[in-house]
């Protein structure tokens, strides 16, 4: 089974979280603290394989790739979500809200519960919104943990890119995050740490040219 097949396979179940949450977390709170774990688990996979997490360990993004891909416009993300400010101020605003919300209701566990399920049905719609107007992740650009795991990324994980590469451009349109490997050809390696390393362009290269250290460019293309 290819690399993308694999990643579809476990996406399946894990974007069953995300309704369990967004709609259960309503009837009972106490599910909202499985937010935490998310913030945790993207954090503590980004100090040692970058924000693969995001690829299909993330029930939002699995949730986008699965279902926002067939609605989408799938149109070319504008480069304000890219900017730093941007992203530096959701991370602000997050965070923000959710300290004010556990300040108000601290010592009721329910309380701080729904409050985490607040924040993840408001930023869930903003999520759908900028899907299907633009692209399927793009709010994964703008997303609090996904910027934390790109400052977090180390660059000897990042995806190889070989001489044959003949900069088609194709990687770039598989790409659910928009990135460019080909302009870092020169490098031989992607620096931009927004990779989720789903393989997408790996298995769109027809130069066999991307990898990732311990895997073969082969391997990752679709049966």
């Amino acid at each position: 089974m290819s690399t993308n097949q694999n990643q579809r396979k476990w996406q399946k179940v894990t974007w069953l979280g995300l309704p369990l949450v967004l709609i259960g977390g309503w009837f009972y709170p106490l599910l909202g603290f499985a937010l935490l774990g998310c913030m945790v688990g993207a954090v503590g996979i980004a100090l040692f394989d970058g924000r693969s997490w995001c690829n299909w360990m993330c029930p939002r993004g699995s949730f986008f790739d699965l279902f926002m891909e067939k609605i989408s416009a799938k149109r070319q993300i504008p480069r304000f979500f890219r900017r730093w400010p941007v992203r530096a101020f959701m991370v602000l605003l997050i965070f923000f809200m959710m300290g004010l919300q556990w300040y108000l209701s601290w010592g009721n566990l329910p309380g701080m519960g729904l409050a985490l399920v607040r924040i993840l049905t408001v930023t869930t719609i903003v999520g759908i919104i900028l899907a299907v107007v633009y692209s399927p992740r793009t709010w994964c650009l703008i997303c609090p943990m996904g910027t934390i795991a790109n400052l977090l990324t180390k660059k000897d994980r990042a995806l190889r890119i070989e001489p044959s590469c003949v900069n088609c451009k194709l990687c770039s349109k598989a790409c659910p995050m928009q990135l460019k490997p080909y302009n870092f050809r020169q490098d031989g390696v992607l620096g931009d740490r927004d990779c989720i390393k789903c393989s997408s362009c790996v298995a769109a290269c027809p130069k066999k040219a991307l990898s990732f250290a311990g895997q073969a460019a082969e391997n990752c293309r679709v049966a």
